[in-house]
């Protein structure tokens, strides 16, 4: 099948046209190619930068409704999602062509009952985390997913899973395999630790404090702040009847996310955007979480950028260019505008096949 799209690109708003052969972009035209959108807004397919096929509202689903969900993040446009832990085993997901691309981080890395239930891969004893990453890091796509801190009932409160020493040698394992790190981190505490240790990503980061921010900016560190997801702190908070602390910590936590991840973003933290979607998050709200990024001072533009073009590129992925792949989002009008739009696309182009 020979394709054609002309339209405006994003993010420098100029005039373009694009053939598709085979699947495949090309910028040189194609003869019998079938003119399939002319006259709007063409993106490269957005990305989900923190999504968990595979996972429910009750937990791990079968591969039969994982698909369901890939299937959803396709029809809102997102093509690209890097799967931030999942238990359950994805990788058939790829023989379908009809579904997004998948990054896989594997399993997440916990203490005993220091996370989620049947989510994480438990480590009795924090030693054996740099092997577990490793093992990790050879399954997946080019990430690992740790968890960083979580409430810790002796405490009362969340807390650290990982001494900083350990943090490193396992963060070093992960990087002598090819393979980046990144952790789910709600509070202050483990923030330090994690980011000295030389990891590459945090999730959330509503713990985020000035000196934090700091080294983030210095260590290249990338932040997903799962805006939508923050939503819950309260109802979460609302549940810990029989640990107070840590219920208040979570709403003083959620009170300072937006003013928090601005300044990050005010100090050139790169951002992308992720909806954590897969449990108390519904599958196939990226355009939700891109409006998100945009009340914490992120331009349009530029919170369209972190779920597509800058997302792809920060995760070694082509956006549009001759010979790439042919996964891009079509739009009647202008999606910068919000997501009004982004939810509605003309076109989602999925390795050449059209999706309406």
């Amino acid at each position: 099948m020979r394709l054609h799209v002309k339209g405006l690109s994003l993010p420098d708003q100029q005039p373009v046209e694009w053939w598709i052969v085979d699947g495949v972009l090309s910028a040189e035209p194609v003869s019998g190619a079938e003119t399939v959108f002319d006259g709007g807004w063409i993106v490269p397919g957005l990305v989900d930068a923190h999504c968990h096929v595979g996972l429910g509202e009750h937990g791990p689903v079968d591969v039969d409704e994982a698909i369901v969900q890939a299937q959803t993040e396709r029809d809102a446009g997102a093509l690209l999602l890097r799967d931030c832990g999942s238990p359950v085993d994805t990788r058939s997901l790829d023989d379908h062509d009809d579904l997004p691309r998948i990054i896989r981080a594997g399993r997440h890395l916990a203490r005993p009952k220091r996370y989620a239930p049947g989510l994480a891969l438990e480590l009795e004893d924090e030693s054996q985390l740099p092997d577990a990453v490793a093992e990790q890091a050879r399954w997946g796509d080019g990430w690992v997913k740790l968890v960083g801190d979580w409430i810790d009932r002796q405490v009362g409160d969340l807390a650290p899973l990982w001494s900083d020493d350990v943090l490193k040698a396992a963060i070093d394992a992960a990087h002598a395999e090819g393979a980046r790190v990144t952790a789910h981190v709600f509070s202050e505490d483990a923030l330090p630790g994690l980011i000295n240790a030389g990891i590459d990503c945090i999730e959330h980061g509503t713990g985020l404090t000035d000196d934090t921010i700091e080294l983030m900016v210095e260590h290249g560190t990338a932040l997903v702040p799962t805006l939508i997801n923050i939503e819950n702190f309260p109802g979460i908070a609302e549940a810990a009847v029989r640990y107070p602390s840590y219920a208040a910590h979570m709403r003083d936590l959620y009170a300072r996310c937006h003013a928090r991840v601005a300044a990050a973003h005010d100090a050139g933290v790169p951002i992308f955007a992720g909806t954590d979607a897969g449990s108390m998050v519904a599958h196939g709200r990226i355009a939700d979480e891109i409006d998100a990024l945009k009340r914490v001072g992120m331009s349009p533009t530029d919170a369209l950028g972190a779920a597509s073009w800058n997302a792809r590129e920060w995760l070694g992925r082509p956006a549009l260019e001759h010979g790439a792949p042919a996964d891009l989002v079509c739009y009647a009008d202008d999606p910068r505008q919000g997501a009004a739009v982004v939810n509605n696309p003309a076109l989602v182009i999925l390795r050449g096949r059209v999706f309406a």
